[in-house]
């Protein structure tokens, strides 16, 4: 089986999710989304910040893994930030990839490549948690769009 009919098969095996109707969309938030939204000084006002901000007041699911975690932590400096990061995402559900996400985001990275793609080695797991879970990504990262026009990843649009 190649590639690409593995990865559609995967994809409608998805969770369930609807759209604008009023339930929810499980949203995987990136690095570079939560980064905006914790900036100390004052959240970057963007449609990606807002995205997050009307799921977190709706009760939307929202879903992350050790690696934005780790991510944040490194990127924010101080006891106080680190506390606050800690205390926030304690809140969420951790997604913990297997080795067949490390494998299928090394065919994912690969996949892309070969169409002219450049994805780094991180990006590429989040994207594989995303397809595998069925989550939406929520980023402010345009990698990611790229990526959605080779594989059934699914980036949050602002409408």
């Amino acid at each position: 089986m190649s590639f690409e009919s593995e990865v559609r098969s995967r994809a409608s095996r998805r969770f369930k999710r609807t759209s604008d109707s009023g339930t929810s969309v499980s949203l995987f938030v990136d690095t570079s989304v939560w980064s905006l939204a914790l900036r100390r000084d004052r959240p970057a006002e963007s449609a990606e910040t807002g995205a997050l901000g009307r799921a977190i007041a709706h009760g939307e699911p929202l879903y992350t893994t050790g690696l934005i975690l780790q991510e944040l932590l490194q990127g924010f400096s101080g006891p106080k930030a680190r506390e606050r990061i800690v205390d926030h995402f304690s809140a969420l559900p951790l997604i913990v990839p297997d080795r067949t996400d490390h494998i299928e985001a090394a065919a994912l990275r690969n996949h892309c490549r070969r169409k002219g793609v450049q994805i780094g080695t991180i990006d590429a797991l989040f994207a594989q948690l995303c397809i595998r879970h069925g989550l939406t990504m929520l980023t402010a990262d345009d990698d990611f769009r790229h990526v959605a026009k080779h594989a059934p990843l699914e980036v949050w649009a602002a409408k």
